[in-house]
């Protein structure tokens, strides 16, 4: 473990007003406040000394933030739930063995869509038994992986996976216990490419099918049915669609199991309207439960981005500036370190690092070759320089797990950032690492 001393000399100051907290929206994480000299410090380390120890392009994360989100899901569901709700956090949005390895500690169970995720779970912390197994998928290898490692729910996706299941259970075996993936025909706002809910899905079984699946998986020796799963989509602002996804689940029988999924969005910009706090989600999940009669059962939720995306910001050292028709802010990463922008227009906000309150237009582009390699379309930013450090907030959930090495550009480090301390948890990639699997 690389650890660094990043503590900002004005980390002990006390600001002026214009210059606290208030300064910053709540897109960046808890505790992210200006110095007084106008530079941003992350769980109290300055993002410009995190540059220049660090390099950029790289991932900052307050540690603080993720521990304080986790608790207030684990908080809310004891409250809420008198310990009938289990939060389950979605591997896929931050899959990062020091991510996991901390929600593992919180008492946080965990939900994997891969073998490569099992393995990240497992080496992380996690017990087997708290291990949700998820894919449209899944492969031989990677079904026998996970019973061979006895995870608690392996979700069923479609009637080829009862079928491979059914090969795999060995004579006499313990059996595995189950859930239906169910698609409820549920929408929520939000970009098609991540909505699963809706009737015409690569995600599980038609509401038709479900009897169908059941009676399957109850004639297949060694699998224990426990319930359904229903995931309606991500990124998703408003309540309405997961009562109605507990409606449409509810009618499907009675289970001991029900995993509601996740999909409680987040704020990427100031100016994005604020989404359902966690209390009135988890609220608001557990009363539909109940007047649908299904409370007081093993009740599953699996946020992703909720408890990651704000935790995280990612920084960036301006390489360029130039005048065209627009503004062209060109930056050290771009789609190899944040897709999401480029996959499905996600849109995020970003400022220099040390010159909050930018008043310019801008075109905030990344350094690979291609046209839509654009971060932030329209950013505003103070009079953006070369060698100027650029943060975009809300990178938590995403970024990492779709980094890539397009243009054979290393992916970057993870820092972890607590009380003025910073620590490599993931370091950068060398250029070494881009030739280490070839054979020729």
């Amino acid at each position: 473990m690389i650890v660094a001393d990043a503590r900002a000399k004005a980390a002990s100051d006390n600001p002026p007003a214009m210059a606290t907290a208030a300064s910053l929206s709540d897109v960046f994480p808890l505790g992210s406040r200006l110095s007084e000299h106008g530079r941003l410090l992350l769980g109290g380390c300055d993002a410009i000394e995190l540059a220049r120890e660090f390099g950029t392009p790289c991932y900052v994360v307050a540690e603080d933030d993720l521990r304080a989100r986790a608790r207030s899901f684990m908080a809310a569901a004891r409250e809420a739930g008198k310990g009938e709700l289990e939060v389950v956090f979605a591997a896929k949005a931050f899959p990062c063995t020091a991510v996991l390895a901390l929600f593992a500690a919180e008492g946080l169970s965990c939900d994997v869509a891969s073998g490569g995720e099992l393995h990240l779970a497992l080496n992380a912390g996690f017990a087997p038994e708290r291990i949700v197994f998820h894919g449209n998928a899944k492969s031989g290898a990677e079904l026998e992986l996970a019973l061979r490692r006895r995870v608690g729910l392996i979700v069923v996706d479609n009637f080829d996976e009862i079928d491979r299941l059914a090969g795999l259970m060995a004579e006499g075996a313990e059996a595995q216990q189950v859930l239906v993936r169910v698609t409820p025909d549920v929408r929520g706002q939000t970009h098609e490419k991540i909505s699963t809910g809706q009737a015409d899905s690569k995600f599980g079984f038609a509401m038709a099918q479900v009897g169908e699946a059941i009676a399957r998986i109850e004639a297949t020796q060694g699998l224990l049915l426990m319930g359904v799963h229903a995931h309606i989509g991500s990124q998703l602002l408003g309540l309405e669609p997961f009562r109605r996804e507990v409606a449409e689940l509810a009618g499907l029988g009675d289970f001991p199991v029900w995993n509601l999924g996740g999909g409680l969005g987040v704020r990427y910009t100031e100016d994005q309207p604020a989404p359902p706090t966690i209390e009135e989600y988890v609220g608001a999940l557990l009363q539909a439960a109940r007047a649908h009669g299904i409370a007081g059962r093993r009740l599953l939720i699996e946020p992703g981005r909720a408890l990651s995306a704000n935790a995280g910001v990612t920084l960036y050292t301006v390489e360029s500036v130039k005048q065209n028709v627009s503004r062209w802010v060109a930056v050290d990463g771009g789609m190899s370190d944040n897709l999401r922008p480029m996959l499905y227009g996600a849109v995020y906000e970003a400022h220099v690092a040390d010159r909050f309150g930018g008043a310019t237009e801008c075109m905030l582009v990344g350094k690979h070759c291609e046209s839509g390699d654009v971060i932030v379309a329209g950013a505003r930013l103070a009079d953006p320089r070369p060698g100027d450090v650029i943060v975009t907030p809300a990178t938590g959930a995403y970024g990492y797990a779709m980094a890539n090495n397009y243009n054979g550009v290393p992916r970057p480090p993870v820092l972890f950032c607590a009380d003025g301390r910073a620590r490599v948890v993931v370091r950068r990639e060398s250029f070494e690492e881009l030739t280490a699997r070839d054979v020729s």
